[in-house]
């Protein structure tokens, strides 16, 4: 699994939505770039989401992480963001849209 840096990207299920990425830690970096820890990509705001219509709506929040934190990895006590991100977004319907990352940022550094 990489490991996630902040030039990462990650978008809804409709692929078109990116999430708006900040990371909050500067300790540790990838080729210049910080790396993402946890909650990093949880309440970020997606922009693009196509899924829109009568009664549809599209995606513009990414929810809590269900899977994707390191179990071995911390920075400053916080789990690293690995490939695997995934999590719900506030699209409808409910509880059912996905976020991913579609490309990790760097491809030097993983978790085995």
């Amino acid at each position: 699994m990489k490991l996630l840096t902040e030039d990462a990207t990650l978008v809804c299920a409709h692929e078109l939505g990116l999430v708006g990425i900040v990371p909050t830690q500067s300790f540790v970096t990838v080729n210049g770039r910080r790396l993402l820890v946890e909650t990093n990509p949880e309440q970020r705001p997606i922009v693009g989401c196509p899924n829109a219509g009568p009664a549809i709506k599209p995606c513009t929040s990414t929810l809590a992480v269900k899977h994707g934190y390191s179990s071995w990895i911390r920075i400053g006590g916080k789990r690293v963001c690995l490939d695997s991100v995934t999590g719900l977004t506030d699209g409808t319907p409910p509880g059912t849209v996905l976020y991913k990352v579609r490309q990790p940022g760097q491809y030097f550094v993983e978790e085995r």
